[in-house]
């Protein structure tokens, strides 16, 4: 039998293969701890210098004995993993709310899913090095977070517990982050205080976790205010533009030289106008229509012309690029520019002369394109519409432009036809609108109808942006030209093939042997849910199916829309897509060489873009949601009518009709005990045999409401109360 091998006599200078095999004898000893060199020289008791330990960390990383954590923190790997590939893999963090997360790794077709205690300090948004595993028995990877390349963000909004020395700041929505903050650094901040916080050191070196410094001292938590503040903070948006940024936007010039105009396109004496919502504030598209004596219609679509006012490099061009989008939220508007960008240089308002980049159309009468146009133009726009207005002018047939948006609606009609004729998908989700009072409260919840002054705009866009993308392909040719795509990937088959046997439950059958097919099924699910409502909760799962739309330089066409080439082009007040598709296509039209950009460059700007648009579409969510539970809460004790939505081992999931409130139905509350039916569709109580299927109507009474987890609770009743509210 072999001797064991022991280190020297204190203060020894090993071998490198000696100080590899201490190195795992202490980690084995101790296998939940942390070491970093230092620390295991000072357990080792050993000479060797601070490299050589590192360097023998290292290989043992190499050869899956340790896992590398940030900050030169090392750990034994579980010996219950499997590698999946010696490769570390790099992904962004789409964090679940129980604190686990699935790392989105370009080069892994799955998903890698992280279990809390492998998130170590990896937070949603965060760019990180995961090491990926698949356990035995199973076939979907796992993995351990290894070091955080680049942090999504470093503010967040928290409440602020005092302690004698110190102080914890719990952000809002994160289950694995406590911020430690010196005394000296809270601002005075009371306890249960909401603050901004800075993370000013991300490493582990004690038990304290990260380490921060309060900024910004909001006051008690609650507030409608401070809680849409933190829905932004916590999403890694800045609700104030530096300095320099707004420096640079007031320096900028309103007056238009009249070299300048030289330059463009005159159209200030053609009819043109805007359609946009009530309360819009910033108009970055117009509509404009010329009658031609040969029987054809001149349609331009004008889009702001950002990039004339945005030049690359400039601190106003990083700021949006950093941004990437507008936010939304219910009761206000985080903007991608300062306001005197947004609301009013580029903001096509009437009565004034505008630049705009225009997408120009010859249309026949029997609303085919004969001819198409792209450049830079000045436009003065003769009447803001809100939607409403323009829908009154088209059902009355009478109204200013009443000619001119008859005309545009037939287009549109055709337009939308041949879309859908192609393969275009229908869904249409409901949009949940709030009326607010003047604080913020929301006193009436509805949902959005689309009619056709709505879907007439849309069309419009949908046309430009498919144009200038296709002119952008034919002009490259063999070669292509990098440009910025808006892509959306044909669906999962397994979860297409999983929704349809959904759906076969409700009585609904599906092809989709084909992708093709699968959208003609599609379309007749929306059909059919107009007449039967239980299928009305397809549609919402269906879209679930679907892959997640993104930007892109690689182009694969966009499958929703049934588009080949498809771009952002419309709305570059608040898409920074849309400013890098101006750029683009603006020294492609300059002459007849190409330009093109670096498309790695570019690919890092889309896939920045991608990520803010999603957390700006998380943070719009959670403020509907925040707002819906605010409204609800005033109606504890009231009933309402819903439907089934949803279906867990601890209860039934309800949607209230109309303002699409979603609360939970316990079994606890229920008469007898239920058998959930294997799929999740329906339930049967154990001792009645009552059934309750997705998507059947049942009236509900609101027992809770709880602002601070967005939850609410309700009971199952069997008659409603007199004079209850109800959404229609």
């Amino acid at each position: 039998m072999p001797k064991k091998r022991r280190s020297k006599s204190k203060g020894a200078k090993l071998s490198a293969f000696d100080l590899k095999i201490e190195v795992i004898r202490v980690f084995k000893k101790y296998p939940k701890m942390v070491f970093n060199p230092k620390q295991l020289a000072r357990r080792l008791k050993i000479s060797n210098s601070g490299d050589a330990i590192k360097n023998a960390l290292d290989q043992l990383v190499k050869e899956g004995k340790l896992t590398l954590l940030s900050d030169y923190q090392y750990k034994l790997l579980d010996t219950n993993q499997k590698a999946f590939s010696s490769k570390i893999h790099v992904g962004t963090v789409d964090m679940t709310r129980q604190g686990s997360a699935y790392i989105v790794c370009q080069d892994l077709e799955q998903d890698v899913f992280v279990a809390a205690k492998y998130m170590h300090t990896a937070l949603n948004g965060d760019k990180v090095k995961v090491r990926v595993w698949i356990p035995r028995g199973r076939r979907k990877p796992e993995g351990e977070i290894m070091e955080v390349v680049e942090r999504s963000k470093d503010h967040f909004i928290g409440t602020l517990w005092q302690y004698p020395d110190f102080a914890l700041v719990y952000p809002d929505g994160s289950t694995n982050l406590d911020i430690y903050v010196d005394a000296e650094h809270t601002k005075n901040a009371n306890d249960g205080d909401k603050v901004v916080v800075k993370i000013t050191d991300w490493s582990q070196k004690s038990m304290k976790g990260p380490k921060g410094e309060v900024t910004s001292v909001l006051g008690a938590a609650g507030t409608s205010d401070i809680e849409m503040k933190s829905i932004l903070i916590n999403n890694g948006f800045d609700l104030e533009f530096p300095p320099e940024v707004i420096q640079q936007a007031e320096a900028l010039s309103d007056e238009l030289s009249e070299a300048e105009l030289q330059k463009r396109r005159d159209l200030r004496q053609v009819t043109t106008f805007t359609i946009d919502p009530l309360t819009a504030r910033d108009f970055d598209d117009a509509l404009s229509i010329a009658f031609l004596e040969d029987g054809l219609y001149e349609i331009g679509v004008h889009i702001a012309d950002v990039s004339h006012y945005v030049k690359p490099g400039t601190a106003l061009d990083k700021e949006a690029l950093e941004r990437s989008t507008s936010v939304y939220l219910v009761d206000r508007v985080l903007p991608m520019l300062p306001e005197k960008l947004s609301n009013e240089l580029c903001s096509l308002r009437p009565n004034e002369d505008k630049l705009t980049f225009s997408a120009i159309f010859r249309f026949d009468e029997n609303g085919r394109v004969r001819t198409r146009w792209f450049g830079k133009t000045i436009i003065h726009s003769d009447r803001r519409f809100t939607y409403e207005e323009a829908q009154e002018v088209l059902e009355n047939k009478s109204g200013d432009y009443a000619e001119e948006l008859q005309v545009l609606n037939n287009i549109a009609i055709k337009l939308r036809e041949r879309r859908f004729k192609k393969g275009a998908i229908a869904f249409e989700t409901e949009e949940v609108q709030f009326r607010l009072d003047e604080e913020g409260v929301p006193v009436e919840i509805y949902t959005k109808e689309r009619k056709d002054a709505h879907m007439l705009i849309e069309d419009f866009m949908l046309l430009a942006n498919r144009e200038v993308a296709t002119f952008i392909h034919k002009k490259g040719g063999e070669e292509e030209i990098p440009f910025v795509y808006r892509i959306h990937d044909e669906p999962n088959p397994d979860k297409v093939m999983e929704f349809a046997a959904f759906a076969g439950e409700l009585g609904f059958r599906m092809d989709v042997s084909k992708p093709k097919l699968i959208a003609k099924s599609y379309n007749k699910l929306v059909e059919a849910a107009q007449t039967n409502p239980q299928l009305k909760i397809l549609e919402p799962i269906a879209i679930r199916t679907m892959a997640k739309a993104a930007y892109s330089t690689n182009n694969i066409g966009h499958y929703g829309l049934g588009f080949d080439f498809y771009s952002h082009f419309t709305s570059p007040i608040r898409r920074y897509s849309d400013v890098l598709a101006h750029r683009i296509l603006e020294r492609n039209l300059a002459s007849q060489d190409v330009f093109r950009v670096n498309k790695e460059k570019l690919e890092e700007a889309c896939e920045h873009i991608s990520l803010q648009e999603r957390k700006a579409l998380d943070a719009e969510r959670e403020s509907i949601k925040y707002k819906q539970v605010e409204y609800i809460k005033k109606h504890v004790g009231d009933v309402f009518p819903g439907y089934v939505a949803g279906i867990s081992d601890r209860g039934i999931y309800i949607e209230l009709k109309g303002s699409r409130i979603e609360g939970r139905v316990s079994f606890d509350t229920m008469d007898e005990g239920f058998d959930v039916a294997p799929g999740r569709l329906r339930v049967k109580g154990l001792k009645t045999g009552k059934e309750y299927k997705m998507g059947d109507p049942i009236l509900v009474k609101i027992v809770r409401a709880d602002l601070a987890s967005r939850q609410v609770d309700m009971i199952v009743v069997t008659e409603a109360a007199e004079n209850a509210p109800a959404f229609e």
